[in-house]
């Protein structure tokens, strides 16, 4: 899993200029579950990567710290995010103080680390009212053209573990001690056929297919792509997946004190 988790960092540039970003209302969404706005909120932006999500919450006003393990993306964050605190580390063992944040996020990183020792380690950093926050831009599989793309990917690759297609927070195994909710955004963005192949380039099946099985994956792809959008523009659709989790309220115990006569 390591060696799959920091296969990025040898496209950090690449993964930082093609990968999507997210929507406002993924924004919304969290503001709206957790009950609070963003802005002043102390936020552990965990597995961030090359800060993708990380900018939109410093830009809401959030106090974002972004927790990165990879050294190359890591370079890159520190690089196009200078104002921003970054502290190497992983959500395993997470290297901040008990009670000290707000909110704990994790775009498009979850999959990538233990549960048994993320969860515990995100609810022991939380402040009392906090959350967690998982989530995922997810390929609209219901589109056609993407469905089909998504096809060949697993009969070039027979990967489905972290496909540029599939990862995803369905069937999230969190603790029954968490209350969880969920909600999709759907959205998408109009890019060069350059731009589409250099995202799908950039994810770990391709990292660790080989540079030449890549490679004619990705021209051949080109092709396809070519012949469906002649105007060399492909109209990228995702669903947003955001599951948010908190503790669930301590049960209130009865009181033994006798009612007054």
């Amino acid at each position: 899993m390591t060696r799959r988790a920091l296969s990025f960092d040898a496209v950090a540039d690449q993964y930082d200029t093609a990968r999507p970003g997210y929507p406002p209302a993924l924004f919304d969404a969290v503001e709206e579950l957790t009950g609070r706005p963003l802005h002043g909120a102390r936020v552990l932006d965990v597995g961030a990567g090359t800060g993708i999500a990380t900018r939109p919450l410093h830009e809401r006003g959030a106090r974002v710290v972004a927790v990165e393990p990879g050294p190359g993306m890591a370079a890159r964050l520190r690089r196009v995010l200078p104002g921003v605190p970054l502290v190497r580390g992983s959500g395993d063992a997470l290297p901040f103080a008990a009670g000290s944040a707000d909110l704990v996020t994790y775009a498009q990183s979850w999959h990538w680390t233990d549960p048994a020792r993320s969860v515990p380690e995100a609810l022991r950093v939380l402040r009392p009212g906090g959350a967690l926050a998982l989530w995922w831009n997810v390929s609209d599989t219901e589109v056609p053209w993407i469905a089909a793309q998504g096809d060949r990917i697993h009969r070039w690759t027979r990967d489905s573990a972290h496909g540029a297609h599939s990862a995803s927070g369905r069937g999230l195994d969190l603790p029954g001690t968490l209350e969880r909710t969920e909600r999709q955004v759907p959205w998408g963005r109009r890019v060069p056929v350059d731009t589409h192949l250099a995202n799908l380039g950039s994810h770990s099946v391709f990292q660790l297919l080989g540079e030449r099985s890549t490679a004619g994956f990705l021209a051949a792809e080109r092709a396809a792509l070519l012949s469906e959008f002649p105007d060399g523009t492909v109209p990228e659709a995702y669903v947003t997946e955001l599951t948010l989790a908190r503790p669930l309220n301590p049960p209130v115990t009865p009181s033994l004190t006798p009612p007054r006569p």
